[in-house]
């Protein structure tokens, strides 16, 4: 068995789908059942946001989308809704470096990634549920990924291809010597070549003792979806990057069909232990809702239907992407992670077929 990969979220699926299109025949090795809402890839949609200013992201995004593209559309309906994405407010955006709207602006059109910036009476005519006080950045080719089909089409090609996932079988430990690496499941070992580790909330506990991991923070999270007032006014993803001191974080959302408009705060949730998880969803769901009331007149901030999700976090929210001996390591995704998976499978499908290869130095562990 050549390849192992441990972890079957949608980072352990993406990169056994570019194994599989390189003529691998991966092992996906998933500690859960199939739908499980343990980890931080389940549930119907994610945001789709490519309001990022830094090369490592953009390299990332523009791969990631190459894949989006390739899985095609499963059902008749392609996994990417590119309904637009808004982003405004003064504060920081994500990725850690603090740029804002005017940088995100330029580096996306010097791609060529359509790109405008609207002032606020504008984007308020377009779309009046969200409220705007300042210049807004409208990227029409963003919007929302669907997750659950997304992992639904990912596992159906590796299983096309003659790979395997194997849903309920941890790996309890990972052994490496000078002929490959052994993983230890409770019904056996697997020997591999090389084996991927996108273990999520559990990679510092897997691997911690033998890569030079950063710190990797569980938070547990506690987005809501909330009823349009109107289920007629179309709705695009958003960001609002709050200026500090206003709101506990900078803010989040995108529709989900059927379930409402997700919205909510950015890595605010308490640390946890993955396998002790309270599955709380109300600390911050009072201001969630106040923030609603405010910024989001078109939706009804006494609807809210909470969610509980979980983050994997660097300190600066870096990913890290990287590959010691024979072991490659996907990790710490700081909930932004989705929307890149399957440019982070071939980036990490290139570092377990060529121990040569390098990720962004951004992404490399130091």
């Amino acid at each position: 068995m050549p390849f192992v990969v441990v972890g079957g979220g949608v980072m352990g699926l993406s990169t056994a789908w570019e194994l599989s299109r390189r003529d691998e025949r991966p092992l996906v090795l998933e500690r859960f059942a199939r739908g499980h809402t343990r980890g931080a890839s389940h549930g119907a949609t994610r945001n789709f946001n490519n309001a990022y200013a830094d090369d490592h992201y953009l390299d990332l995004l523009v791969r990631a989308r190459a894949g989006w593209d390739a899985l095609g559309s499963p059902g008749g309906e392609p996994l990417l809704r590119l309904h637009g994405l808004v982003s405004h407010g003064g504060g920081a955006a994500l990725g850690g470096t603090g740029r804002g709207l005017t940088a995100i602006h330029e580096q996306l059109r010097a791609r060529g990634i359509a790109a405008d910036l609207l002032d606020s009476a504008e984007a308020s005519r377009r779309w009046p549920g969200i409220r705007f006080e300042q210049t807004v950045l409208f990227s029409p080719d963003a919007g929302v990924a669907r997750a659950s089909a997304a992992l639904e089409e990912l596992e159906r090609r590796i299983v096309a291809a003659g790979g395997e996932v194997r849903w309920q079988t941890p790996a309890a430990r990972i052994e490496e010597d000078a002929d490959g690496v052994t993983v230890h499941t409770p019904a056996g070992a697997v020997r591999a070549d090389a084996v991927v580790v996108t273990a999520g909330a559990w990679t510092s506990a897997l691997v911690g003792g033998s890569i030079p991991l950063p710190s990797l923070t569980v938070t547990e999270e506690s987005p809501a979806h909330f009823a349009p007032r109107d289920p007629a006014v179309a709705w695009p993803s958003f960001n609002h990057f709050v200026t500090p001191g206003t709101w506990p974080a900078p803010v989040y959302g995108m529709p989900t069909p059927g379930e409402g408009v997700k919205v909510g705060f950015h890595r605010v949730g308490d640390e946890v232990d993955p396998d002790a998880r309270p599955f709380r969803t109300d600390k911050h769901a009072a201001r969630l809702a106040e923030y609603v009331r405010e910024w989001m007149p078109g939706l009804d901030a006494d609807s809210a239907a909470p969610i509980s999700c979980t983050y994997t976090s660097t300190v600066d929210e870096a990913f890290v992407l990287d590959r010691v001996g024979r072991i490659v390591v996907g990790a710490g995704f700081s909930g932004q992670g989705f929307k890149f998976a399957p440019g982070v499978g071939a980036v990490l499908a290139d570092l377990a077929l060529d121990p040569a290869a390098r990720a962004a130095e951004a992404f490399r562990l130091r």
